[in-house]
């Protein structure tokens, strides 16, 4: 009995990388080599696993990898596939095809978070676990077989089977408008700053824009049209607030120090009863000038400063219970990625 399970002990890592690289074969297309690098890549954080030296094992090293990867990739193919189109009308496309909301749903439909190692709980609240996954899904790939097996794979897997690219790629997503309500949810000040309009070698006009909120510097970008130039500014500062928690802190920060400023009262000189007024001496009819008195004119009233009870700006920003750094990071994400039907 002791022998038997023994056997078995030995055969079970053998049987679960067998499984494992059967399942990774009908999500990816082809036969995995390197199996150590997929297993990393579906390891998530909140699995707590470590490796030999006793370092946290995780796939955010890959997912690093992956997302640089699937930038080259998708951006080769739709520079292939899209022959003559701009700089802007490529751009867009690429990030529609990895945004974070397209790779999880492509992660989700291929199986592929049901072989993620996580915490329960963390799987089911963390909405971009899967489409984390993929970017390091790719990362495995690209360190398993190279660069022509990433592009195989996005080429005949994803983009022939699953993804239509010229839908996707002339379906507008306005980037300017989800930023809009974004700021408008979170009452911060969204302002697009012009940094300059130049010509490129042909003639035509190329224009600047710098997204600033709260006066903290957002995307900048140029563009054909100050449209195009105000969208992709817009689009850089979106994937920032999704990726840069200090970029939301100093946000948020900038907005409370605004608040504050405009809420605090202004100091007003001591009030008296009256105030005196210079006039030109009078004068009798020899031409002597004779005493006059001060004249004396009512004070215009002050207008009072609000109490502490009234309104103000600190109502709207500040409750009760003020929400965690990462509550905002999440409505952050939230709002800013979310595709209203």
């Amino acid at each position: 009995m002791m022998i038997k399970d023994l056997l078995a002990r030995m055969r079970l890592p053998f049987q679960e990388d067998k499984e494992l690289r059967q399942s990774l074969q009908r999500i990816m297309g082809f036969y995995p080599q390197r199996i150590d690098h997929y297993k990393v890549a579906l390891t998530h954080k909140s699995s707590g696993q470590r490796n030999d030296k006793g370092r946290p094992l995780n796939n955010e090293r890959l997912e690093f990898l992956g997302d640089a990867m699937l930038d080259a990739v998708v951006g080769h193919i739709v520079f292939d596939r899209f022959k003559g189109k701009r700089e802007g009308f490529l751009t867009n496309t690429r990030s529609k095809l990895v945004s974070r909301e397209s790779l999880g749903k492509l992660a989700t439909e291929m199986g592929l978070t049901d072989l993620i190692q996580s915490r329960g709980e963390q799987r089911s609240h963390n909405s971009y676990m899967a489409g984390n996954a993929f970017e390091a899904l790719v990362g495995a790939i690209y360190l398993d077989q190279g660069y022509q097996a990433v592009r195989r794979f996005m080429e005949k897997r994803i983009l022939k089977e699953m993804v239509n690219i010229d839908k996707v790629a002339y379906k507008e997503v306005n980037f300017k408008s989800k930023l809009l309500e974004w700021t408008q949810k979170n009452r911060v000040r969204l302002e697009y700053r012009m940094l300059k309009q130049t010509m490129d070698e042909k003639g035509s006009p190329v224009f600047g824009f710098q997204v600033m909120i709260e006066g903290v510097a957002g995307g900048k970008a140029q563009g054909y049209s100050k449209k195009e130039a105000q969208q992709l500014s817009s689009k850089e500062t979106l994937e920032r607030l999704h990726r840069e928690p200090q970029f939301i802190d100093a946000i948020f920060q900038a907005k409370s120090e605004r608040t504050k400023m405009e809420e605090e009262p202004t100091v007003a000189a001591p009030r008296m009863e009256e105030d005196v007024v210079a006039e030109t001496p009078a004068r009798d009819v020899d031409d002597k000038v004779v005493e006059s008195k001060p004249k004396k004119v009512p004070l215009e009233p002050v207008a009072e400063v609000p109490d502490d009870d009234e309104f103000d700006l600190s109502d709207i920003t500040h409750n009760p219970q003020e929400p965690s750094r990462e509550d905002i990071i999440a409505a952050a994400e939230a709002a800013a990625f979310a595709d209203k039907a």
